[in-house]
């Protein structure tokens, strides 16, 4: 009692300001960067208003509270975001995320499994951050694939991959400041597999809470825009490709009335000339100057320019993006495609692409036309536009938005889809690959190598410097931020050491097995407000202090502190993982409560009930 007597009066106010932070966070009412950014400036005028003083030093000044701001840590995630943009973009993951896809198919079940038991295996032995953003995409396509919520599958991925990091010393950064700090207190080691078994029941047991109790919980809550997108994907377009000198197409045919180099396409009339070819196509191979009418989904035209883009080469060559810099036109490596509805009264009505010149006035192509009254067997640049048609359009980002403010066509906003250009592919992978090899081999430490890719992604063209600044997002840049401020704060105070020597004094006296168990559920439970390495790093000399006291082996309770510091499941801003799959998940910051509380729970009643006979405490 004479201790928490003695505690100077800023830990309680610090406390204080972390509950109602918490508080505000979980009720949802306001933006999270409104209440990041009042939780960082109620600190600031804490200790601006009465320093708090260690030896004559200022140990909580405006620089330390906002240090959290430059810190590595925040940098390696803003960069990863980057490379995870890139990846994406680039279309590096396309051919893996299509053998999934094939894959899921047949057995869906069997896919989603392994995928995760994948996931897991990985973060033993790389830094699951990497691991996550690579995965993010892949899961977001086996959702869509399953029209299933995106928000069923991140929250699993992040999870998982945490669980993963518990079993091996250099599965997370937690697990090697941790015995880092161990070895630095007492000189002993622990070795690199020393956590596997119990870390292995621990993971067991988040996986069958993830697959029943933890699956009804998520939340389903999907893209506002993903319901009308839905319903629009049936919808088939008119397009037409002209069959230039050196064309992919020339002398390909039908093979059992399907053209296998136009994957679910289907052709209705090949113009050769002035005579018109309509199906049945026999005997029948593409000549040069032919003209082919398709339709298609818009999902099967991206695919096609995905996978094959010289098909399309003619309306690709049209496509040009004017560098801001100088005015130089050059090719774009980042093609925007979207969907716009001619609108009543517009000056398009009644006149044919040809006569419209939109390329000449937009700098973008009308690739598709649909039109719901009527099947449509005639060259698309004929077709004399309607009220009502949907145009399917290709062009530049910034040509793109250009569109927003013509009055004869309406554009869907929600539509809006960048394509990669696969021959950049290869160097984002390459690229992803380094940044993996040299934080995992410890080369490089992970925010050096992270920030070298993201600067290499935009280097080679992977992405431009506008995609690179979109994929950053800031809420995840205010909540790291505020919760660093936070928690060095604590830290300085004396609050999280009051915490800690408090329970080690309290649940001492009821043996080991008690002791573990509390200093798992206190680990965990300050996890979701520090940071999981500060967590770490400050309870481990106060274990070894704990069980020097009760004669018990350290090695014990070091362990505990590890298992529970990992346990960053209740918050969002616990681990950044959790912070990756917030925005494609869709989440809210009280989702991570209601499915991570009774998950971190569960592992505490496991670890309690396991580890005094794991540990022989009996």
């Amino acid at each position: 009692m004479d201790t928490f007597l003695a505690a100077p009066w800023q830990m309680w106010a610090t406390m204080g300001i972390i509950g109602v932070t918490i508080i505000f966070y979980v009720l949802d009412r306001f933006p999270l960067e409104l209440v990041s950014a009042g939780a960082i400036i109620a600190l600031l005028f804490l200790f601006l208003i009465s320093p708090f003083e260690d030896n004559g030093v200022d140990v909580l000044s405006t620089e330390t509270l906002l240090s959290g701001f430059a810190s590595p840590a925040l940098f390696s995630i803003l960069s990863l975001l980057i490379i995870g943009q890139g990846m994406f973009q680039s279309g590096a993951l396309e051919h893996p995320t299509e053998y999934l896809l094939r894959a899921f198919d047949k057995r869906p079940i069997f896919v989603i499994f392994s995928v995760f038991i994948f996931i897991m295996v990985v973060s033993a032995f790389l830094n699951n951050t990497p691991v996550v953003v690579m995965f993010i995409p892949i899961m977001a396509a086996l959702a869509q694939q399953s029209k299933t919520a995106v928000a069923r599958y991140m929250m699993p991925l992040s999870y998982l991959s945490i669980l993963g990091g518990m079993t091996t010393i250099i599965g997370s950064s937690t697990n090697m400041l941790a015995a880092e700090s161990y070895r630095a207190t007492t000189g002993s080691e622990i070795g690199f597999f020393e956590l596997t078994p119990m870390g292995l029941i621990l993971a067991g047991t988040g996986i069958i809470y993830m697959a029943t109790v933890g699956r009804w919980l998520m939340p389903i809550r999907e893209n506002p825009n993903q319901k009308i997108a839905n319903e629009r994907e049936g919808k088939h377009f008119i397009a037409q490709i002209e069959i230039s000198r050196g064309h992919p197409l020339i002398g390909k045919g039908p093979v059992a009335g399907l053209f296998v180099d136009l994957p679910d396409i289907t052709v209705r009339m090949v113009q050769r000339r002035e005579k018109a070819i309509l199906p049945p196509f026999d005997d029948f191979a593409f000549r040069t100057s032919d003209v082919v009418i398709v339709a298609a989904t818009r999902s099967a035209l991206t695919g096609l320019l995905k996978s094959n883009p010289d098909i399309l080469e003619g309306l690709m060559a049209e496509t040009s993006i004017a560098d801001e810099e100088d005015g130089s036109v050059q090719r774009s490596t980042q093609l925007t495609m979207v969907e716009a509805i001619v609108a009543p009264g517009s000056r398009l009505i009644g006149r044919s692409i040809a006569q419209v010149s939109f390329h000449a006035q937009t700098d973008c192509v009308i690739l598709g036309i649909e039109r719901r009254s009527r099947m449509i067997r005639t060259q698309m640049n004929t077709i004399r536009l309607e009220a009502g048609d949907v145009l399917l359009i290709l062009g530049d980002i910034n040509d793109i938005r250009g569109l927003r403010a013509d009055r004869d066509i309406l554009l869907l906003e929600y539509s809006m889809q960048g394509l990669p250009d696969p021959r950049n592919a290869r160097i984002a992978a390459f690229i992803f690959t380094a940044v993996v090899v040299l934080a995992a081999t410890g080369l490089a430490p992970i925010s050096v190598a992270s920030i070298g890719g993201a600067t290499a992604m935009v280097a080679f063209g992977c992405l431009n410097v506008r995609q690179a600044a979109r994929a950053i997002d800031r809420r995840i840049y205010l909540l790291i931020g505020a919760s660093l401020a936070m928690g060095v704060a604590l830290d300085r105070t004396g609050g999280a050491a009051l915490i800690g020597d408090a329970l080690a004094a309290s649940a001492g006296q009821f043996g080991p097995g008690v002791l573990a168990s509390a200093f798992f559920i206190i680990c965990a439970a300050l996890t979701n407000v520090l940071s999981n390495n500060a967590t770490a790093v400050l309870f481990t000399p106060i274990a070894v202090s704990a069980a020097q006291q009760l004669g018990m082996n350290e090695h014990i309770l070091v362990l505990s502190v590890i298992f529970g510091s990992n346990c960053s499941f209740a918050t969002p801003i616990a681990y950044q993982t959790n912070l990756l799959v917030m925005t494609p998940g869709h989440y809210r910051f009280k989702d991570f409560m209601i499915v991570g509380g009774p998950l971190i729970i569960l592992l505490w009643l496991v670890f309690s009930a396991v580890a005094p006979f794991y540990f022989d405490l009996n």
